[in-house]
């Protein structure tokens, strides 16, 4: 492929990435932008260049050792329900924004340690960095054909790294809070998780199914390779020792990574969204390895006797069929994985880099004296020059230091280096009795023997021939079974452990780092109200540390911190006092733009503070427990007894609801019945004043009295079978019928009366079984309620239509009439007792008002429903049948009685 088509296709990708993270920015709280799978995604940072290329050819040469590196997370993984909610916490309350300032702050926010903790960090990531520049130059000149140049100014990939930082820059400082959550960036990445699946998967189809014929052709093809049975076995007990330790390096590697601390916890915005991560994040993991070995046996047939590196073979096996798309997918899927790789991680170390080592080491003073924009503008700009000379000294160690290297070395030393913040992260937040000393020894320590044993060996020849290395002293801890790199995990994390344990135990410990201890380890009971387990006694005005404030927040905002801290904790703006929880409050707001030392030396600058014995901080830290406990108790109790209230005054509405109700009803039945009691007492006072009336017109009155008897018999009977209905008296008879016979003995009667009227009615029947449960004289009467009430409303030739049909598993029979539609503000109480629709034909309909309430009562009490809705040229009753089982029936009503 042409080189400067490929750079084009490069700034087009990356085109693409700034527009999905501009895109995030501006719909924030958008589901498509801030949901538990894009969280998940963003995770998959953890694939990077190593997984893409490295995974091939460690297959290819190691066997199955690929396999620890990503089933060590797997296994881990789940635990993140208990561990990472709780280190979520922790963060979330202390405005935690690096993995330097989580461990430091337990151990006493010490500004020493955070700063060893960002060096360790920035030693091991910056070569990591490095491998994935080292991925984007090879395989861009892969694609193109070309020669790598030792001079950087004709490299793609300066240019291509060269934006990769300036998109890093601007949206990994976009927030001055380096603990905001950056979902422009984080959705991009989420992006690129999700491609490079893709495209890997892609790879994995073409490779199987295209070169070759299915998974047994590779395998068949592959057991005549010299190295196939030793590379398809753990090579004994042996060989399961270092996959074993490589599994533990994967596991702490997934918590201490600078980029999935920052994405699992920094970045978390709700911690629910754990739920989905815990399965959906392996699941991606297995995903993505199922067809690494299949790639990498089928690029060891295909390349058999040539001289290739095999990390490459995901590129070299479609360039060899002549397969430009697939070659030119899996370039832009390591493209994104390098990417991803890359931002999040010089992003993170920037935060460190900045908070951990530049302000509180030479900013602070300055920061004193300038003004909140001048302050603000300042961190951020040192943080993207810190983005920017990460960037850069990543690239020099790409272009000098490992451009013979492999990426799966590289990324394992990587690994090593890291995990020695295992024994002090772990510690920090499971054993209150961890001290700073401990911490910084084990550090140290374990970082030293990283650093003699695998950094200047893999870096160095001359170290390697030296007679140090190659002395008696080095050989002594020699494990011959072991591996190098899982040889120097075991020493070192042993020696870091122990020496951070002994320490640790046989230390006493500052008040401060026993106060972070008990809120770390017992986070979940000081969550509520943190800043009240904050130990301090001493001098300090609000006044004072306000003025801090407002140099880094601004006079607007200050204010509103100032009065939600008041409103929280009940306290009048004329009090200047400054106790302990405002302390703790001021630093927090701090925290995050110039990191937890920084921002506890800023506060201690203008407070006076006295020691505290360790015996009266655990006596205030129990005390402190047992406030806690009593307010919870209180707000338990408060709030049980406002629910109780809330019922109180709810049954109080219900009843004078139901008072007036019955008021309404008695008053509508009194109506009703007052109706045709007037006409026969006129009828028959007619009738017994005037002797000589004739013979067909008394029959007439008489007829009269015998039709309004017979409504007053129907008014009383539709009242008192309502009564039975609501009072669940009336029993249902519930069996199988068929829905169809049945309507069409409610239809019977009925039918010479459409025919008088000239209405036309039709049926529509879409179902496939007309079988269903029900009590079939309650549904004759609602079809007849129903009926009857369209045939009263629709004007002559009009037309009714019935329609059968299951949805949602449910029966629905729509009857729909072309009479006049109900105005829509009676809609709602169109199956009221007595309702009477205003809009209806001249002549006031025959009825008692009441058979519409009963059809409702009756749907009701089959579990089902009955609405009315509008149409254009009429109206349609809707009535919904459950499709269920008589037993369960019988217990929803039985329960509705009860």
């Amino acid at each position: 492929m042409n080189s400067y088509l490929l750079f084009a296709l490069v700034v087009l990708y990356l085109g693409l990435l700034f527009f999905i993270a501009y895109f995030a920015e501006k719909r924030r709280s958008s589901f498509w932008v801030n949901n538990p799978y894009v969280y998940a995604l963003s995770l998959a940072v953890y694939c990077s260049a190593w997984t893409y290329y490295g995974s091939i050819g460690v297959a290819a040469n190691q066997g199955l050792e690929y396999m620890a590196i990503y089933i060590g997370p797997i296994i881990i993984i789940p635990s993140w329900i208990y561990i990472n909610s709780k280190i979520i916490r922790i963060s979330r309350v202390n405005k935690i924004s690096s993995i330097a300032d989580f461990i430091s702050l337990r151990y006493g926010n010490s500004r020493s340690l955070s700063a060893i903790i960002a060096l360790m960090c920035m030693f091991a990531i910056i070569p990591y960095i490095g491998l994935q520049i080292k991925a984007i130059s090879e395989t861009f000149h892969l694609m193109t054909e070309t020669d790598q140049t030792s001079n950087m100014f004709f490299d793609s990939a300066t240019y291509v790294v060269l934006i990769i930082a300036l998109f890093s820059a601007y949206y990994g400082t976009k927030y001055v809070d380096a603990s905001e959550k950056r979902l422009g960036i984080i959705s991009a990445i989420a992006v690129e998780s999700f491609l490079k699946l893709i495209f890997f998967i892609i790879l994995g189809i073409f490779v199987v199914y295209g070169v070759f014929n299915g998974f047994e052709d590779i395998y068949k093809q592959a057991e005549k390779l010299p190295d196939f049975a030793a590379k398809n076995s753990f090579n004994g007990l042996e060989g399961g020792f270092n996959w074993f330790l490589l599994s533990m390096l994967s596991m702490s590697a997934i918590f201490l990574l600078p980029r999935q601390f920052h994405t699992a916890i920094i970045e978390n915005r709700k911690e629910k969204h754990i739920r989905t991560a815990i399965w959906l994040f392996p699941l991606y993991l297995l995903i993505f390895n199922f067809f690494v070995f299949p790639i990498a046996w089928g690029g060891k047939i295909l390349f058999f006797g040539e001289n290739v590196n095999p990390e490459l073979y995901s590129i070299l096996i479609p360039q060899k069929f002549g397969n430009t798309i697939i070659s030119t997918m899996v370039f832009f899927g390591g493209l994104s994985a390098c990417i991803s790789m890359i931002i999040i991680s010089s992003i993170s170390l920037s935060i460190m880099l900045s908070n951990n080592i530049i302000i509180p080491y030479g900013w602070l003073d300055q920061f004193k004296l300038s003004s909140e924009t001048d302050n603000n503008k300042n961190i951020v700009n040192i943080r993207k020059i810190s983005i920017f000379l990460l960037i850069l000294i990543s690239f020099i160690f790409y272009k000098y230091l490992i451009l013979g290297k492999s990426l799966y070395s590289i990324g394992l030393v990587s690994f090593v280096l890291i995990a020695q913040l295992a024994p002090s992260f772990f510690g920090a937040i499971f054993w209150r009795r961890g001290k700073y000393l401990g911490a910084i020894t084990g550090i140290i320590a374990g970082g030293l023997i990283c650093y003699l044993g695998l950094v200047l060996p893999s870096f160095s020849d001359f170290y390697q021939q030296s007679s140090f290395y190659n002395s008696a002293f080095f050989s002594f801890f020699n494990i011959p079974y072991l591996a190098p790199i899982p040889q120097i995990f075991f020493w070192s994390i042993l020696v870091n452990g122990l020496l951070f344990t002994i320490i640790s135990a046989s230390t006493v410990s500052d008040y401060r780092e026993r106060n972070y201890a008990e809120i770390y380890v017992d986070i979940n009971d000081y969550i509520q109200n943190h800043e009240n387990a904050y130990i301090w006694k001493g001098t300090a005005n609000i006044s004072d540390i306000q003025k801090i404030l407002v140099q880094f927040l601004g006079e607007k905002k200050t204010q509103q911190a100032l009065k939600i801290f008041n409103l929280k904790y009940k306290i009048t703006d004329e009090n200047d006092t400054a106790d302990s929880r405002f302390i703790k409050f001021s630093e927090n707001l701090l925290s995050g733009r110039i990191g937890t030392a920084s921002a506890k030396i800023l506060i201690e600058g203008v407070t006076k503070e006295d020691k505290i014995s360790l015996p009266e901080v655990l006596k205030i830290l129990e005390e402190s427990k047992e406030n806690i406990s009593i307010n919870k108790q209180l707000s338990e109790q408060s709030s049980q007894l406002l629910k109780l209230s809330d019922q109180l005054q709810n049954a109080n509405e219900h009843l004078i609801v139901k008072d007036q109700q019955k008021d309404d009803f008695l008053d509508s039945v009194a109506h009703e019945l007052r109706t045709p009691l007037t006409a026969i007492r006129a009828t028959s006072e007619i009738l017994l004043d005037d002797d000589d009336m004739p013979a067909e017109l008394k029959k007439d009155f008489l007829e009269n009295i015998i039709s309004e008897s017979d409504r007053l018999s129907e008014i009383i009977n539709d009242i008192l079978y309502l009564d039975k209905l609501e009072t669940g008296i009336i029993s249902l008879n519930i069996k199988e019928n068929n829905i169809n016979q049945t309507f069409k003995k409610a239809l019977k009667p009925l039918i010479h009366l459409f025919d008088q009227r000239h209405l036309h009615h039709s049926e529509v029947h879409l179902l496939e079984n007309e079988t269903f449960e029900y009590d079939e004289q309650r549904m004759i009467q609602v079809f007849q309620n129903i009926l009857g009430n369209a045939l009263k409303f629709t004007n002559d030739q009009g037309m009714i239509q019935t329609k059968f049909q299951e949805k949602d598993n449910q029966l629905k029979i729509s009857i729909f009439n072309t009479g006049k539609t109900i105005p829509t503000e009676d809609l709602e109480f169109v199956f009221d007792k007595f309702y009477q629709s205003k809009n209806q034909n001249l002549r006031k309909p025959v009825g008692s008002g009441l058979g519409l309430a009963i059809c409702k009562k009756i749907m009701i009490a089959q579990n089902g429903d009955i609405e009315v809705k509008n149409k254009e040229i009429g109206v349609t009753f809707e009535i919904y049948l459950p499709i269920v089982k008589v037993k369960e029936l019988e217990e929803f009503n039985n329960d509705n009685r009860t």
